[in-house]
């Protein structure tokens, strides 16, 4: 098919832009060919005009399908182009936060700027093993393609990462190094691993810098080869370093820094180590702040220098050395202040005593003068003489910081071998990666040397790169038997040529170096003369004569000549490095040794250095005389040798790409910018990849999947049998032209487009028949809908033309009604209207005359009342201005007499100065005295007058007062009388008024009354309805207020046992946290105790000891000390050490240190195991328990005591027997004195001789059997009497001397008179703890008959009050009965675990005095008694024929027996042929017999064997399930036994009578169930692991890959890292194989007899691991998250859960643990689009976390053009949403994890002496008893 037929209608292309680089467009019409112009659309609904170049006809990319946008393969895409490939990259990374896509063999990897989840270790985990195009791109997925492919092909790999600065390189380098660590472990103990991930922060903080662009950009670069053994695990490692930025020491661009290591030290100035350095802050120095950004934010100095010296102590570099280390670096700062005082033009010097060098001289160790002299001078030396020049201060500037570099440079170069030195491998190297971490293509405005010799290095890896991405193609293409055509791919050699070769850039650069006057402008000149017009890629700048630019193949660069020669001499005065070489500090001279040999020739170069050792490429020894000469070799020479072995080492391995792109240059997250990405795209050589993968077949397909994908296609006729030849008909059909796609032998080969073709075609036909299919529906749903409006609307109009006849009746008749209601209706209401206009008339009338009467009356009282006031108002005021007025005029004329008077005295006082004065005074004085005396007379006469007048006015004053008092009182009374009337009259009126209003009122009542008289009996009538319709409600309110009372309480009831029921929850759940805990401390010990045997193993074959034994311990230690202490593997690993302590120092001291470092660990772990198992056991301890055991003790005793003493009568009658027999035989010897008879050797006399000892020895044996009984119904007695156990041992031995034959019948009486006395006691004192407990029972009866009473009387209360009190009251009283009920449940509790810990108080110490006794009688009785003394009282049976369910074996067929029944078994024909259990059960009856001996060493040892025995098989064939399972089985069932049978009344309810007798009787094992238990435990834990080692491979092809329904989910282009094949072939797996495994397993854990609630918790575990590891890889799978594959997880999931029904295990948990991929698998098929669609999610995935919601989300993909993608907007609603949700941040589930075990008691009915040991078994040594 043509391209332009492409282009058709509605087709979508790219069309370039300015600003976007590329723009989406959609035609608007065909393109027909001719047509200069494109009709085009763009997304945002603009239209244009596209104009095709008129030369090339060249027609605008055309955009792939939305169904491979977003691939995680850019080679899937069916168009390979640039747009194409920055679109996906784009939607990749911003929508789908995705930063990983695959490029063919390249991973792009594009900088997110944010910390990601991505790289815990369970994504380590989730990769590891898997194939590299199964799981999503991932850097991990590189690193374990090459670690696979290294130990597949046996070929070293390498990792090349390459990139900008900024782009993520040395990010990306460190988690493939993680990966290689975590993955492969170390051969060792050394920690190589960490030691290798420990020279990262080492090597940033020394060569890391930040950069405008990068916080952290490498400023050199570096090729780690990491080292792995034959079995590939790391044993070590190398660096080498290339190109270090040795200019940003003196030098730092604006907001860039120094190196890290010196704001690191000037961080950490203040520590006291660091007083020596005379460090300050960053500011102060020159070489640190001239970027003007000292502090980079959310990175802490000070912290990040404790991380470097953490590694440095970890890489072996000592305290001394890195102080030396830090010692220089402060050096080189104070050598950057050190500043020049110039003398002339040409000369200059050093200030005197200036600070920053005496410092520098100090640190250094070197003279002062020397340092100032040769700072500011240089040694010249001619063929005659040598002379010394003074230089000026530029050139000492210049200098000084050529020095500071060479220092710096040599540290570095120091640093990097001792880092080699610590990573060496101790052995021999098998194979190794290397990941190269080199700087990326680089341009700037300006560039220089170092960019040249960057860009240089990229031309060569791009070479490389080139070649190897041809070969593949080559070599596929030739796999698959394809015709091979050259395919014409850029090669960069003549660029390489331009640089390298004779007469090249870098050999002109060198010849000019050596010119005596050589210069920059010289070296351009002969670059112009010998390649410019002459070299296609060399040009010249147009205004620059000093500038030279190369084409390479990312872009054009322009490099300026200046400082190009000076940069390649690295020029450093020798007189300088002698200075240095000769002090006294013992580092700086090791700096410059590596100057005088010729295998190093990094000194003194910027470029990096080429290690001393290194594997592949070994150097060649030095010859004499040539260390001059070395050292003469410029920087670009060294480094040009440095890349050839570089480019050797890499050509020699398989190399992987790993290209980092920086998304912007602002740092921003998930920000992405088209221009910056297309540059670095071009650059690192990703679209050269697309291109020479579009100019083949790009897109490739197996038969099946091409077959599965396009059968929609073909016809039913096309379907052949053959799949091969089926594709190749329908494609020869579809496609004409044939060279367009090729056939291989297992794929067929499409070229560009095709593809894309195939998909339109395929969209069209399943576009057709989605519109006939909805022709048919919608047709068949109109008729159908058609058909029932139509029946509709015949039964409405039915219907309604009825009810329109039957309304227009009832219209007619309530017509008429009407009209007669209206008649009588109009006529009362004329009436009423009437009526009350006549009644409202005469009112008006009555009340308006009232009216105006009353108002006139008011104003003639008002006017009366006025006329009073004014007259006393206006006499008061007149009165008042007459009394103002004369105060006035009297005051007045006191003035105007005061004014004169003064004037007068003013006068006299004027008059009395002169003496005249005087006498005209005294003659005045004189007459006046007589005018006086004259005046006295007068007035004495006048004064007698007015006497008489006044007394005269006073008798009339008086009789007129009389008077007018008399007239005063006469008005007053008259007042009053008026008053009163006045009142009465308006008395009067007020009741006039009154009564006319009542009878006004009482008239209106009337009518009131007589209008609703007719209306009274009606609302009575519903008054009395009402009241009873209330009454009624008010009954049910009653009951209802009642029912809630009740439900109130019940709720509270309710609450309080559900807090309860979650309380008791939590406490499980945290028990089983703790049963976790120690279950993962016990298989950490066990994994220990493997690699302890493992050790030991290595340890005895180095040394040839012989084996030590087992250390036996005393019958009488205490086992309390540690469960393991019977384990002989513990206690050789105690002889150990001092047995092997010699032979161990000599040959292996690293093994011995690493042997007494487990020990220790070991001892701490049984510590922390015991610690948590004593807290394990107080939890799950009941009081109960023990006080049923306290209690049921004395009538156990007593039935033991009375058993005893009918057996110590037995034994007595017997020893009567004996003793009368012995007297006849005496008397029959006596009596018959035939000699014959008689002589001693008669034959009658040797029989009864014979017959005399055994009856003797017979009687010994019955008198120690006494003297037993007795003194344990002594001890039992003690035992049983507290006050009485402290019984002297010696007492007891005397009794025991003093019983005779004739006293020990009297003896036994007494003890059985003593017995009976105390169990009467004991009746007695249990009759009154009853009659105790009677009293209380009584007591609690009576309290609760008050309490009823009370609640009744409240029930009474509460039911007369309110509704709303009544409830208030009940919930109150509620709460307060809880409340109480609660204080004293609390106390109760209390009383119980403080009796609980009294008892356990008792307990210990009657276990400790009856041990006590035990000893002490031990200690009293003879040896020959010890070996048949038991420890415990023993039920002698008195039918020793009867088979009592015991096996008796000797003590040396021990070993024997462990071998035949447990080492040597073969699970499958035990579980077959013989009852389930049958090992335990035997073991069981061993343990019995020797508990029936009493032998403590028999039962230890046995014991002890017998775990390490079980320990040994699972060691031995640990990976097989049925042996696992077998062990497991038999274990929990000898725990069971142990159990059983331990006498122990919890474990006793199930047993018969007769396994009641079977029971132990002489040990208590409850520590042995303890480590058997444990083991039990150990063996679950490996039972899971062979589950798990056995299912992984099933789960993913199982339940992800294969399509269980057919058809369901289609295939789509895979690209070049193609995925597993989701078709079943032969050899995958599929759901049947996971369900028949399943059954395998289920099958042989039946078989052998596990426990079912056992094989629940096993299902349960299985499910888990099914359910999460399928989940992990759906998270990390792109193409597995779609609708169609959620139905198939689904479909899976119910076959999974109808095996779960079908063995009926549905209440094991195990659908539970599946819940989390139902949830994923629903997630993928509910719609996805509103937000009531994100409601619903999450609501629904509750058992999800927000991660793995989002990640699903993320990476849903269409699998069909009719699904639609999640949009970006629906995902961040549910973050919204699901912000609040406290969940775990981690993205996969812990596949490893292992719910906690528990062993339920499950007791036998089988009854021990029933069973039969089978001949095959081969323990004919042992004997039923």
């Amino acid at each position: 098919m043509a391209a332009s037929e492409l282009y058709t209608k509605y087709a979508r292309v790219w069309i370039p832009d300015p600003e976007e680089v590329w723009k989406s467009a959609e035609l608007l019409k065909d393109y027909k060919p001719g047509d200069k112009v494109l009709q085009l659309r763009l997304e945002e609904g603009k239209d244009l005009e596209y104009s095709l170049d008129p030369k090339t006809k060249e027609l605008p990319p055309l955009r792939n399908p939305d169904i491979l946008v977003g691939e995680n393969d850019l080679t899937a895409l069916s168009y390979l182009h640039e747009p194409a490939v920055l679109h996906n990259l784009k939607v990749r990374f911003i929508d789908s936060k995705l930063i990983y896509t695959y490029c063919g063999i390249v991973l792009v990897a594009i900088n997110p700027y944010e910390q990601l989840p991505i790289y815990g270790e369970d994504i380590i985990n989730a990769y590891s093993g898997q194939n590299m195009g199964d799981m999503d791109p991932h850097i991990f997925a590189v690193a374990e393609e090459a670690y696979k492919q290294m130990a597949r092909d046996e070929r070293n790999q390498s990792i090349i990462v390459s990139g900008e600065s900024g782009a993520g390189k040395t990010v990306s380098a460190k988690y493939a190094m993680r990966y290689f660590a975590t993955v492969s472990g170390s051969a060792s103990e050394a920690n190589v691993e960490e030691k290798v991930l420990a020279s990262n922060p080492i090597m940033e903080s020394i060569g890391n810098a930040k950069t405008t662009r990068n916080d952290n950009s490498s400023r050199f670069g570096k090729y780690i080869e990491i080292g792995f053994d034959k079995r590939y695990r790391i044993i070590g490692a190398n660096m080498r370093t290339y190109l270090l930025e040795k200019s940003r020491v003196v030098f730092q661009a604006e907001e860039e820094r120094n190196y890290h290591i010196f704001y690191q030290l000037c961080a950490s100035a203040a520590l006291p180590e660091f007083k020596t350095l005379r460090l300050g802050n960053a500011n102060y120095f020159h070489y640190t702040k001239q970027g003007g950004s000292p502090v980079i934010d959310g990175v802490d100095d000070a912290k990040e220098m404790v991380n470097t010296r953490q590694a440095c102590t970890l890489l072996g570099i000592s305290d001394s050395y890195q102080m030396g280390i830090f010692r220089i670096l402060a050096g080189i700062l104070h050598l950057g202040n050190v500043e020049f005082a110039s003398r002339d033009s040409d000369s200059c010097t050093v200030p005197p005593k200036h600070e920053p060098l005496i410092i520098f001289c100090d640190l250094m160790g070197v003279e002062y003068e020397e340092m100032a002299h040769w700072l500011c001078h240089r040694k010249l030396a001619t063929a005659t003489e040598t002379y010394i020049k003074p230089i000026s201060k530029l050139h000492a500037i210049n200098a000084r910081d050529a020095l500071a570099k060479h220092i710096y440079a040599n540290l570095f170069n120091w640093i990097v071998d001792h880092v080699n030195k610590a990573l060496h491998a101790t052995v021999k190297q098998h194979s190794f990666i290397g990941v190269l971490d080199i700087y990326g293509f680089e341009t700037f405005e300006i560039n220089s040397f170092e960019q040249f010799c960057i860009n240089y290095a990229n031309e060569k890896l791009q070479q490389q790169f080139n070649m190897h991405v041809f070969k593949l193609e080559q070599e596929e293409y030739m796999k698959e038997q394809i015709p091979w055509t050259l395919i014409d791919f850029y090669d960069n050699q003549p660029c390489i040529n331009l640089i390298e070769a004779k007469m090249g850039v870098l050999d002109l650069l060198d010849e000019e170096c050596k010119m005596p006057k050589g210069s920059d402008d010289s070296w351009a000149q002969k670059l112009y003369n010998t390649h410019l017009n002459k070299c296609a890629l060399f040009e010249k700048p147009r205004l620059s004569n000093k500038a030279f630019i190369i084409k390479h193949f990312a872009d054009k660069v322009e490099y300026q000549c200046e400082g190009f020669l000076e940069k390649n001499k690295d020029t450093v005065y020798e007189e300088q490095i002698k200075v240095l070489k000769s002090s006294k500090f013992k580092l700086l001279p090791e700096l410059f040794q590596d100057e005088e040999k010729v295998l190093s020739p990094t000194s003194a170069t910027p470029s990096g250095r080429v290690p001393l050792s290194r594997m592949p490429i070994k150097p060649a020894k030095a010859r004499p005389g040539q260390a001059s000469k070395e050292h003469k070799k410029t920087v670009g020479h060294q480094f040009r040798n440095s890349l050839h072995l570089l480019m050797e080492t890499l050509n020699a391995t398989t190399p992987h790409y790993v290209r980092c792109i920086k998304p912007n240059d602002f740092k921003f997250p998930f920000t992405f910018d088209e221009k910056r990405a297309v540059q670095q795209l071009r650059a690192c050589g990703v679209l050269e990849t697309i291109r020479i993968s579009a100019a083949g077949f790009p897109s490739r397909w197996t038969y099946q999947e091409f077959f599965s994908r396009y059968r929609v296609l073909m016809k039913q006729r096309d379907v052949l049998g053959d799949r091969k030849q089926t594709c190749k008909n329908v494609l020869e059909k579809l496609i004409q032209d044939k060279d367009k796609y090729q056939f291989g032998k297992t794929k067929i080969f499409f070229r560009a487009g095709q593809v894309a073709y195939l998909e339109k075609i395929r969209a069209d036909k399943l576009r057709a028949a989605c519109i006939r299919i909805q022709k048919t529906i919608r047709g068949w749903l109109m008729r159908k809908k058609y058909m029932r409006m139509r029946k509709a609307a015949i039964t409405i109009q039915r219907h309604v033309r009825g009810y329109q006849a039957r309304c227009y009746a009832k219209f007619l008749r309530r017509t008429r009604a009407a009209i007669t209601i209206q008649k009588f209706q109009r006529m009362y209401v004329v009436r009423k209207r009437y009526q009350c206009m006549r009644d409202a008339t005469i009112a008006l009338q009555a009340l308006l005359r009232g009216y105006m009467v009353r108002n006139k009356y008011q104003m003639m009282l008002r006017e009366h009342k006025s006329v009073v006031i004014q007259k006393h108002v206006r006499g008061w005021l007149a009165r008042r201005r007459y009394g103002r007025t004369l105060r006035a005029i009297v005051y007045l004329q006191c003035c105007y007499r005061r004014m004169m008077a003064k004037r007068e005295l003013k006068k006299l006082k004027i008059e009395a100065r002169s003496v005249e004065r005087y006498k005209k005074l005294h003659i005045g004085l004189e007459n006046k005295i007589m005018q006086l005396q004259r005046k006295i007379d007068e007035q004495n006469k006048e004064y007698k007058s007015l006497l008489e007048k006044m007394s005269s006015l006073e008798i009339t004053y008086s009789t007129e007062t009389e008077k007018l008092r008399s007239d005063v009182e006469r008005l007053r009374m008259s007042e009053e009388e008026a008053k009163n009337a006045t009142n009465r009259v308006l008395s009067l009126q007020e009741e006039i008024a009154k009564l006319r209003r009542e009878l006004h009122q009482t008239q209106s009542e009337k009518k009131s009354i007589e209008e609703w008289a007719d209306k009274y009996k009606h609302e009575t009538e519903q008054l009395v309805s009402e009241l009873k319709e209330q009454n009624s409600l008010l009954k049910t309110e009653k009951e209802e207020l009642n029912r809630r009372i009740h439900d109130q309480a019940r709720e509270i009831t309710e609450s309080m046992e559900k807090k309860l029921v979650e309380e008791t929850k939590q406490l499980e759940l945290d028990l089983n946290d703790e049963r976790l805990r120690y279950q993962n401390l016990l298989n950490e010990f066990s994994r220990l105790e493997e690699r302890y045997d493992d050790l030991k193993d290595e340890m005895n074959l180095m040394v040839s000891i012989p084996k030590p034994g087992h250390k036996r311990t005393d019958s009488t230690h205490s086992s309390n000390e540690s469960e393991y202490t019977f384990s002989s593997e513990i206690t050789e690993a105690e002889d150990l050490p001092l047995r092997m302590e010699e032979p161990s120092e000599k040959k292996a001291p690293l093994d011995m240190s690493l042997f007494l470092k487990l020990q220790k660990r070991v001892s701490e772990l049984e510590q922390e195991k015991q610690s948590l198992q004593d807290e394990l056991d107080r939890k799950e301890e009941q009081a109960l328990r023990a006080k049923a055991k306290e209690e049921e003790r004395p009538p156990i005793r007593g039935a033991e005591l009375e058993y005893e003493s009918l057996k110590r009568q037995e034994l007595e009658s017997e020893n009567k027997k004996l003793k009368n027999e012995l007297n006849e035989l005496q008397k029959a010897l006596t009596e018959t004195r035939a000699p014959e008879v008689t002589a001693p050797g008669a034959p009658a006399y040797r029989v009864l001789l014979d017959q005399l000892t055994s009856v003797s020895e017979e009687l010994e044996v019955r008198k120690e059997e006494v003297l037993i009984l007795r003194s344990q119904l002594v001890s039992q007695k003690e035992a049983i009497q507290p006050k009485n156990t402290m019984t002297d041992a010696t007492i007891l031995l005397e009794d025991v001397q003093k019983m005779k034959d004739k006293g020990e019948i009297a003896q036994a009486y007494i003890g059985l008179k003593e017995t009976n006395r105390l169990l009467e006691s004991q009746l007695q004192s249990q009759k009154k703890s009853h009659e105790n407990e009677l009293e209380s029972l009584r007591g609690e009866i009576q309290s609760l008959k008050e309490e009823n009473n009370r609640q009744q009387q409240l029930l009474a209360q509460n039911l007369q009050l309110p509704p709303e009190a009544r409830i208030e009251a009940s919930l109150q009283h509620e709460i307060t009965r809880l409340t109480n009920e609660n204080l004293d449940l609390m106390e109760q509790l209390e009383k119980q675990d403080k009796t609980v810990r009294k008892l356990k108080k008792q307990l210990k110490v009657f276990a400790k005095k009856i041990g006590e006794l035990e000893v002490g009688q031990m200690e009293n009785i003879s040896p020959g008694q010890i070996i048949d003394e038991p420890i415990r009282p023993v039920n002698i049976p008195r039918k020793e024929k009867d088979f009592q369910g015991m096996l008796e074996y000797k003590k040396e067929d021990e070993q024997k027996l462990v071998k035949n029944l447990i080492l040597e078994l073969k699970p499958r024909g035990v579980a077959v042929n013989l009852i389930p259990g049958l090992p335990a059960y035997i073991l069981f009856m061993c343990v019995r017999h020797a508990d029936y001996l009493n032998d403590d060493q028999k039962v230890r040892s046995l014991l002890t064997s017998t775990i390490n025995g079980i320990k040994k098989v699972l060691k031995k064939r640990g990976d097989d399930f049925e042996t696992v399972s077998f062990w497991l089985s038999n274990t929990c069932r000898f725990l069971h036994c142990l159990k059983q049978y331990s006498g122990e009344e919890g474990f006793m309810k199930h047993n018969t009578p007769r396994q009641n007798e079977h029971c132990l009787t002489n040990f208590d094992l409850a520590e042995y169930r303890q480590v058997l238990s444990d083991l039990a435990i150990q063996i679950y834990q490996q039972l899971v692991r062979v589950l798990e080692n056995i299912l992984q491979p099933m789960i993913v092809s199982g339940m992800l890959e294969h399509e269980t329904i057919q058809g369901v989910s289609g295939v789509k282009p895979t690209g070049l890292r193609k995925r597993t094949s989701s078709i079943a072939d032969e050899g995958t797996y599929t759901l049947d194989s996971i369900i028949r495994q399943l059954n395998s397993f289920h099958s042989v854990m039946c078989q052998h007899g596990m426990d079912p609630e056992l094989i629940k918790q096993v299902v349960k575990q299985m499910f888990y691991i099914i359910g999460a590891v399928t989940l992990n890889n759906l998270l990390l799978r792109k193409d597995m998250c779609s609708w169609s594959k959620g139905m198939q997880i689904r479909y899976n999931v119910s076959q999974l859960e109808e095996w779960l029904r079908d063995k009926n295990l549905m209440n094991s948990g195990a659908k539970e643990t599946l819940e989390p991929l139902i949830q994923a698998a629903q997630l993928l098929q509910v719609k996805k689009k509103t937000d009531e669609d994100a409601e619903a999610i999450c609501s629904m995935c509750n058992a999800l976390t927000t991660a793995q919601i989002v990640k699903v989300l993320n990476l849903y993909t269409p699998v069909n053009e009719f699904e639609e993608r999640v949009l970006v907007s629906f995902i961040r609603t549910i973050q919204v949403r699901l912000r609040d949700r406290k969940d775990s941040p981690q993205l996969l589930m812990d596949a490893k994890h292992i719910f906690p075990v528990t062993f339920p008691f499950n007791p036998s009915s089988l009854a021990l002496e029933t069973i039969q040991i089978p001949a095959s078994l081969g323990l004919g040594f042992i004997s039923r008893v």
